[in-house]
């Protein structure tokens, strides 16, 4: 993009994107100042590949918007299991290759979906494809048969269709509604059998996602490796995406404490090494997350970085608090973008688009 493309006062022609592909400005946006018509020109391209008026263009493909799909997908079915529908099995695999295609295109996009996508949907359909797509990210780095990650993410997909309504509920459970979460594990395998679902895998791993290393968890008391490894990989997977989910009677954790928990966690309640697992492919500072640097900008994780700890940063916030007009890139190996602190939803006072700082990818 050239400086004779865009000048003040003259509504832009085009969506203009940053050099990692994420869009700096739609079309339509009106240059207010030599500042943003400079900082446009030096940092903006054109996507050449527009196609001219009256013509239609492919969808680019869309992590967020996969999920979305698959989001809309699960809720009705989830419903017809738990009323002892008929067999859904077919229609579950269909979501779950939605799942397993979003993960595909961009695994830390994905991620990044859980933290910042929280409104598409009621908690306990929305958390099950979060889960999935946890599990999914775990299974690859753990080098799982892609049979067998079939068999978690159908499981990931329903392994609360026996306590649907009780995902929601407020806290404070009766002692009735605490022995259904308590049952609903076995339930919930129940209800799958009935609806025709026969694989041993997904069904012990829905049986099986509350157990803990230590003989603490149900229904069965398990120990260490009683339970299977696709049962553990999903348990890790829920009880991060419960930390950072909102829910209308818990805030969420940072993402960064709720991996920290879980790392506790592994002393007694999970595998260890599978915790470690968890956080190297998150990384400490989760794709997603928001932070403040040291510089005093504000930003989001936008991809993990070299370690674990050093992330990739698209600051939003100039370090006087103002929001900036274009996104910068920060390193956070270096001094001065080092994270200083991860910040909440609530702390942030800029609303961003995920396509803001993942580009296509990203689209709604």
């Amino acid at each position: 993009m050239t400086r004779s493309d865009v000048r003040v006062g003259e509504t832009l022609a085009w969506d203009v994107f940053g050099e990692n592909g994420a869009l700096l400005v739609r079309r339509g946006f009106l240059p207010s100042s030599d500042v943003q018509v400079d900082s446009l020109a030096e940092r903006g391209f054109i996507d050449d590949q527009m196609p001219a008026a009256g013509m239609s263009a492919a969808e680019p493909p869309s992590v967020l918007r996969l999920l979305n799909h698959a989001v809309a997908e699960l809720g009705p079915l989830l419903h017809r299991i738990a009323a002892g529908g008929g067999s859904v099995q077919a229609e579950l695999e269909q979501v779950a290759l939605l799942v397993a295609q979003a993960v595909a295109i961009d695994p830390e996009i994905a991620a990044a979906c859980i933290l910042h996508n929280q409104r598409v949907a009621a908690y306990a359909v929305r958390h099950c494809i979060d889960t999935a797509v946890v599990a999914q990210i775990l299974a690859r780095a753990v080098k799982r048969p892609e049979a067998e990650t079939l068999s978690m993410t159908l499981a990931a997909l329903t392994m609360n269709v026996a306590m649907l309504r009780l995902q929601d509920a407020h806290p404070g459970l009766s002692g009735e509604e605490m022995a259904l979460v308590r049952a609903h594990p076995e339930r919930g395998a129940a209800l799958l059998r009935q609806a025709g679902v026969t694989d041993p895998v997904w069904l012990d791993c829905v049986l099986s996602h509350h157990e803990n290393e230590d003989g603490s968890g149900y229904p069965r008391a398990l120990v260490g490796d009683a339970i299977a490894l696709p049962a553990k990989l999903i348990a890790l997977a829920d009880r991060y995406c419960a930390r950072v989910s909102d829910r209308p009677f818990r805030k969420p954790m940072l993402p960064n404490a709720a991996l920290r928990d879980i790392l506790l966690d592994a002393r007694h309640a999970l595998d260890a090494q599978l915790g470690a697992v968890l956080i190297r492919e998150l990384g400490v500072y989760p794709v997603g997350t928001f932070v403040r640097l040291l510089n005093g900008e504000v930003g989001v994780v936008s991809r993990k970085g070299l370690n674990s700890t050093t992330p990739y940063v698209q600051s939003f916030i100039g370090p006087r608090g103002a929001p900036l007009d274009v996104f910068l890139l920060r390193d956070t190996r270096s001094d001065l973008s080092a994270i200083r602190d991860v910040l909440g939803a609530g702390q942030v006072e800029t609303r961003i688009r995920m396509e803001q700082v993942w580009g296509r990818a990203a689209l709604p």
